[in-house]
């Protein structure tokens, strides 16, 4: 903190006077449980906890981790599948200052080390369906961890070694710890899905999230009288910081399931009679398309939002259709942004197809070319943000972290186009970025083109090396239940709307797209799959 920032107070008062202004994520659930002590703060599976009895619960957990030597400042992983015990624990930690580290429960054993050996995580705390990960894990060296601890599904017990959560959850003092944390210290060490050999920690802050929380708050219009699904993975910034974080701030009533199971998911929007979802398009897709969408009450929904990933814009349309009562919001962002950087209203869903809206309350956005400099509306450029959203830099790698940061703006690595109006379009990550033949494709354009057909359900395009094109348009695809279309009849939908070298050269059908744990296609996965068996 800047010299100036302070009042020359001595030391000791300084500290008071900080402490006294905090507003820390570990205080956010303690002042709505004193605004709302009896409302349902979380439901899962027959567990109902009320405000005050879950932030009793995240008490007595904090306390448990404490007296088994977590502090501020430590690392402690989580690897885990949605549950009451990831919430209590997430919230737990940031009482006592320690960094949680959220772990991808996809990951292999080797990425799970690589991710503990990183962070320097001295606990891991893993699920028991995980355990044999996390087992194979801690094998393969990381060697600082001292504390290791279960979440147990039913009456089982953890393994020896393994100290039980559950436990931890009903360790006998209440009271809420006192630790002096600094509202811009990490809290949080999200590792990037990764479109690079290894993942990058993002660290991030209580100003982060609390900065982050509120323009989710204002742009996405939440109130404390949301009733909401969670059913996307809470180890992702987008579920747990972009709507989990928000609602118990607000008060709201919080619905965990345990995945993404359309079945699960709309027989719960029905009983709980819940307000607000979000899911990625990819599970937009799979709602519409299941049986029990048209069976099923969903009246209640009344906000739904999308990102992760980019929407096609027939799928907007049709839950426009379906849902008419929903209003539909995209959020544009990523992890180093705490997620969210842009929003695109409902009033602009339909007027402005396939953008991403504007900068959000606290974020200023811009696109920019090589040198850094703005472009005018129209140009396609790198999209680059600052503000208070901004994480705090890339753990342990200062050169990364210059990289992003360079003249004062982070850098996205998406290329994006603003409008005149003020309104950013993603054209494509810097990577899928498609150059064939000396021209670039964006392959979002040509996946549009291939969702307009009325067979199609999914569609992803990559580009694979060629030796004429150097890059061949390829483009996987996925048919609606009960439909088809061959390959030359799609390629002729795509020649109506598209310049001849934006056409793929192949046309591959599949049953399902490659995807991670939040419903993102995983396009590096998808080129392995894809590339002929003579490359």
């Amino acid at each position: 903190m800047s010299d100036l920032s302070r009042m020359n107070f001595p030391p000791a008062l300084q500290a008071t006077i900080d402490r006294t202004r905090s507003h820390g994520i570990g205080d956010l659930l303690w002042r709505s449980a004193r605004r709302a002590p009896d409302k349902t703060a979380l439901v899962w599976r027959d567990l109902r906890q009320s405000y005050a009895e879950l932030d009793e619960t995240v008490n007595r957990a904090a306390n448990a981790m404490a007296s088994h030597g977590v502090a501020r400042g430590q690392r402690v992983t989580l690897l885990s599948h949605n549950n009451h015990a990831f919430v209590v624990l997430a919230f737990a930690a940031a009482r006592l200052g320690a960094i949680l580290v959220p772990v991808n429960f996809m990951l292999k054993a080797a990425e799970v080390a690589y991710v503990v050996e990183h962070s320097g995580a001295t606990a891991l705390i893993a699920e028991d369906a995980l355990l044999e990960v996390a087992q194979q894990a801690l094998a393969l060296g990381p060697n600082a961890v001292r504390l290791k601890a279960a979440i147990v599904d039913g009456d089982g017990r953890a393994p020896l070694g393994w100290h039980d959560v559950a436990d931890w959850m009903r360790h006998p003092d209440t009271r809420r710890p006192e630790a002096d944390i600094g509202d811009d210290e990490p809290l949080q060490l999200l590792y990037t899905s990764g479109t690079e050999s290894r993942p990058k920690g993002a660290a991030l802050s209580s100003r982060n999230f609390v900065a982050q929380y509120v323009s989710c708050i204002v742009d996405g219009e939440m109130s404390g009288d949301d009733i909401e699904i969670h059913a996307l993975p809470l180890f992702h910034c987008a579920q747990m910081h972009c709507f989990l974080g928000p609602g118990l701030y607000l008060g709201a009533t919080n619905v965990i399931l345990p995945g993404a199971d359309p079945a699960t998911m709309m027989a719960a929007i029905e009983a709980e009679r819940a307000t607000k979802l979000f899911c990625p398009p990819t599970v937009w897709i799979g709602l519409l398309r299941h049986p029990d969408f048209a069976r099923r009450d969903l009246s209640s929904l009344r906000k739904g939002y999308y990102g992760a990933s980019i929407m096609p814009m027939e799928v907007v349309r049709e839950l426009s259709e379906r849902l008419p009562q929903m209003r539909l919001f995209n959020f544009y962002g990523q992890t180093e942004m705490s997620p969210v950087a842009t929003v695109l209203k409902p009033e602009d869903q339909l007027r402005k197809l396939g953008s991403a809206g504007r900068a959000c309350i606290n974020v200023e956005t811009r696109v920019v070319d090589d040198e850094d400099r703005p472009v005018p509306p129209g140009t396609v450029g790198e999209i680059v943000h600052r503000g208070p959203h901004v994480m705090l830099g890339y753990w342990n790698d200062p050169e990364r972290t210059a990289e992003a940061f360079r003249n004062g703006w982070f850098h996205s690595g998406d290329l994006g186009v603003i409008d005149e109006e003020g309104y950013l379009s993603v054209v494509d990550r810097k990577k899928d970025m498609i150059k064939t033949g000396g021209e670039n494709v964006a392959s979002r354009e040509v996946e549009e083109v291939i969702y307009r057909h009325p067979a199609v359900a999914e569609a992803s395009v990559v580009g694979l090396p060629h030796p004429q094109w150097i890059e061949a348009v390829t483009a996987a695809v996925v048919c609606r239940p009960g439909q088809s279309v061959t390959a030359d009849e799609l390629l002729s939908h795509c020649r109506e709307h598209l310049a001849g070298f934006k056409l793929p050269k192949r046309i591959v059908f599949v049953d399902e797209l490659p995807k991670n744990a939040s419903g993102k296609i995983l396009k590096r996965e998808l080129r392995k799959r894809l590339q002929p068996p003579a490359a």
